[in-house]
């Protein structure tokens, strides 16, 4: 069978999926069974996996899925815990005093404080928690979900305390025999990855400092009255502004401090700056601008949890108590990050699934207490005594969390097994590459020396399919690597910009739409949502791929491993 032929087969679920949510807009409920039937069966009869693998790939998804939901769980509960506590009536009247603007709200919670989040967490965090913060405040679900995808872009090559350089590069490339090369060049393997690290920042910072201005300007368009991309760049300076105010932070963290703070502190103090100057009025236009009334909204704008704002419990509570918890979650998730010893502990509590059904390395743990889900809740248990609440409160929010729960649970059981059985797909019978090398491999043969305009799509394609940049980077940056030597380029630059393209990728990723959907209970419009995330995605991947071009054939960017 021809390489091309292999590709398109490899492809296919990838297309099929596209086609019935963005295409058909059908719910993913219904398309993802079908995608993962077609999957499983292009991997037994194509690639010669055998059933025993399918079926712990299948099963290895199963155990990821159930920590995807712990996490939208924790999500969710703290959200309606916060609605029945009081606490977001109190956080609405404060975002007020902030700036009644729309367009400064979505940069602030959905930008700033979703790039402080990732920066901890990751994981799809970010919109799990923005996305339901900014319905709680009065957005449409629909726009908060995209607002919230948007976000995982820049910051997410850096998320969760670096883990997709840390752990997703470092287990990708073969760091003892690069290390070994890099050795008899004068240099190590330590600061190849800080290179890597590096270039990664910096591209990011100059990629990512427009996506502020992409949210205003999609939230404008797509849900203002007037459906105007006016309205969007009308606050293009101060949306360019909150751009600087985290990557410029970003950065300089990047390449001197390393991997793992980037996000955070980028996030940290972008948020201070940012509302300091909001508040003082610096750069805001002079005309606010806001929805037209939730009334007028269409339907298909509007989530199951939307319905429920009417009956917010109005508590008198201080801004300061009803933000606690938001800040106890960001304390927690960092705490947990940094400090080894309290990760240690975390991590202790560990349900472990060591070779699923006899096969190596396909393998599976669940970590209650680690996962952002175990923090979320720790923090809802917390916000019970902090805000008072009464036992019928937290029962009503346990209650309402758990049914949009089970919406989302369908869909990711297909999801996710879906994923892994892709991924896994590389020890098989007929003696082929992966599904995903082998759609990577037949890219690159086909473009030869503009291939780096390329190799961020490849990081993206990967990220799609994991829904994940650290898995996207462990599965490709091997083969991004090699094709860089083999083109004679800088394998260092490459590498970077599969972990940005990858990083961009978690925007189209459909579990993370789902995920998202799921915390404002909007599922079944995952392709309304992805037909708008697309755009700023191919941005992404397009400029830094011009960007890795021009790098390597105008400024000759070279690395340790390029002798003569």
């Amino acid at each position: 069978m021809s390489s091309g032929l292999l590709a398109l087969l490899a492809f296919s679920p990838i297309l099929l999926a596209a086609i019935l949510l963005i295409g058909l807009r059908w719910p993913a409920k219904r398309a993802m069974p079908l995608v993962y039937l077609l999957t499983t069966g292009i991997a037994l009869s194509v690639w010669d996996m055998s059933l025993n693998r399918v079926l712990a790939s299948t099963l290895q998804g199963l155990v990821i899925t159930a920590g995807v939901l712990w996490i939208i769980f924790g999500a969710i509960l703290l959200l309606n815990t916060l609605k029945h506590s009081g606490g977001i009536t109190a956080i609405r009247a404060g975002f007020a005093t902030i700036s009644p603007d729309r367009r400064i709200q979505a940069i602030i919670i959905a930008w700033l404080f979703g790039c402080f989040i990732e920066g901890a967490s990751g994981f799809g965090t970010p919109a799990a928690i923005a996305a339901p913060l900014l319905v709680a405040i009065g957005f449409p679900a629909l726009a908060a979900v995209m607002l919230g995808m948007l976000v995982q872009s820049t910051p997410v090559s850096f998320g969760a305390v670096g883990t997709p350089i840390i752990i997703g590069i470092n287990s990708g490339l073969d760091s003892a025999t690069i290390g070994a090369q890099l050795a008899t060049q004068g240099s190590s393997w330590s600061s190849f990855l800080q290179l890597i690290t590096s270039e990664v920042a910096i591209i990011h910072a100059l990629v990512g400092t427009a996506i502020p201005l992409f949210m205003v300007l999609m939230l404008t368009r797509f849900f203002g009255r007037e459906k105007s991309w006016k309205a969007g760049l009308a606050v293009l300076p101060f949306a360019l502004f909150a751009g600087l105010a985290f990557t410029v932070p970003y950065a300089i963290t990047g390449v001197f401090l390393g991997p793992e703070f980037p996000s955070l502190l980028g996030g940290l103090i972008g948020l201070a700056i940012v509302t300091l100057a909001a508040r003082a009025g610096f750069l805001v236009p002079k005309q606010s601008w806001d929805f037209a009334p939730a009334s007028e909204w269409p339907s298909e704008w509007l989530g199951s949890i939307e319905m429920k704002l009417d009956s917010l419990t109005n508590k008198p509570m201080s801004t300061l108590r009803a933000w606690l918890p938001y800040v106890l979650v960001g304390v927690l998730l960092v705490a947990s990050r940094v400090f080894p010893q309290v990760g240690a502990a975390l991590k202790s509590v560990i349900v472990l699934f060591p070779d699923i059904l006899g096969e190596t390395g396909i393998k599976a743990d669940f970590m209650p207490l680690y996962l952002p889900g175990g923090i979320l809740v720790a923090v809802v248990i917390t916000t019970f005594f902090l805000h008072r609440m009464k036992v019928n409160e937290l029962v009503a929010a346990i209650g309402e969390s758990t049914r949009v729960l089970l919406g989302a649970g369908f869909v990711l059981l297909f999801t996710v097994p879906m994923v892994r059985i892709l991924i896994n797909s590389g020890v098989n019978g007929a003696e082929l590459a992966s599904m995903p090398i082998t759609m990577a491999r037949y890219v690159a043969d086909s473009v030869g020396h503009i291939y780096p305009l390329f190799a961020p799509s490849v990081g993206a394609l990967g990220a799609f399919i994991a829904g994940s940049n650290t898995v996207s980077n462990m599965m490709l940056s091997q083969f991004q690597f090699g094709v860089a030597n083999s083109l004679g380029i800088s394998s260092a630059l490459i590498v970077a910009v599969q972990a940005i393209g990858a990083a961009a990728g978690n925007m189209v990723a459909i579990h993370n739409v789902v995920a998202a959907s799921a915390t404002v209970g909007l599922l079944g419009r995952e392709g309304s949502i992805l037909r708008k995330t697309v755009w700023p995605t191919l941005y992404y991947v397009l400029f830094t791929g011009l960007i890795a071009l021009f790098g390597i054939y105008v400024l000759g960017i070279r690395d340790p491993l390029m002798v003569g």
